[in-house]
């Protein structure tokens, strides 16, 4: 009985490839059920398979396809290079996207690193319990997977929970970043504006690169003085 709730709650998250389509074809117009089939047979993504034969995708099996379908559309690297990069990560590498540069490579490949809650907590050690606590203090997100540099966030969290800052000490750094984020879409908006070209992602990344310099030299002032 256990074990069938277990499998019956297990597919509940996993989608048709119906369900795909439905959510990857307002960005990939020309993905098609075929195309799905194709990437499969290419071993570039492997669903799941119901008793009855069936594929089955999970959220990381979305974000996947979403990285194979980007790095064939927007910088026309061939399967067997798509399949190379897939690899790297696969093997927790981090690859080297031909005609990227670093920064653009990371920020393509970041979304598709993603984990879920039980993968996540394996990975810090961390307790249902507390990562829950990280959650309801808005310093993770609440949602089924979650990034993989929120290993990083996590692991932090716990490090400093045992010096006793908790999450529920951070409610404030949290509230802090939001002003500070949103201190950055005005002055991005703003030279967008002024120099008539739209500014993006990277242009906030570096303004926010900027602002965590200013943070570091504020902190160590405070505890020099201290």
């Amino acid at each position: 009985m256990a074990a069938a709730a277990s499998a019956q709650s297990q597919a509940a998250g996993l989608l048709s490839i119906g369900q795909v389509l439905a959510r990857l074809q307002d960005d990939f117009s020309d993905l098609t059920p075929s195309k799905l089939r194709f990437l499969e047979e290419q071993g570039l993504v492997t669903p799941e398979r119901t008793k009855s034969g069936y594929r089955k995708f999970s959220q990381q099996h979305i974000e996947r396809l979403r990285l194979i379908l980007t790095l064939q559309r927007d910088h026309y690297l061939p399967l067997k290079v798509i399949a190379e990069v897939l690899d790297e990560m696969d093997e927790g590498r981090d690859p080297i996207i031909p005609g990227a540069s670093p920064r653009s490579a990371s920020m393509i490949l970041a979304p598709q690193r993603v984990l879920s809650s039980d993968e996540l907590r394996r990975a810090t050690g961390a307790s249902a319990r507390f990562l829950g606590e990280a959650i309801a203090a808005g310093l993770l997100p609440a949602a089924e997977v979650f990034p993989h540099d929120a290993v990083a966030q996590l692991s932090a969290l716990l490090k400093l929970a045992e010096r006793g800052i908790t999450p529920r000490h951070l409610r404030s750094l949290r509230v802090s970043a939001e002003r500070e984020a949103e201190l950055i879409a005005r002055a991005v908006s703003t030279r967008g504006v002024k120099s008539g070209t739209p500014l993006g992602t990277e242009d906030s990344l570096e303004l926010a690169g900027h602002l965590d310099t200013v943070r570091s030299g504020v902190l160590r002032r405070c505890f020099a003085s201290s």
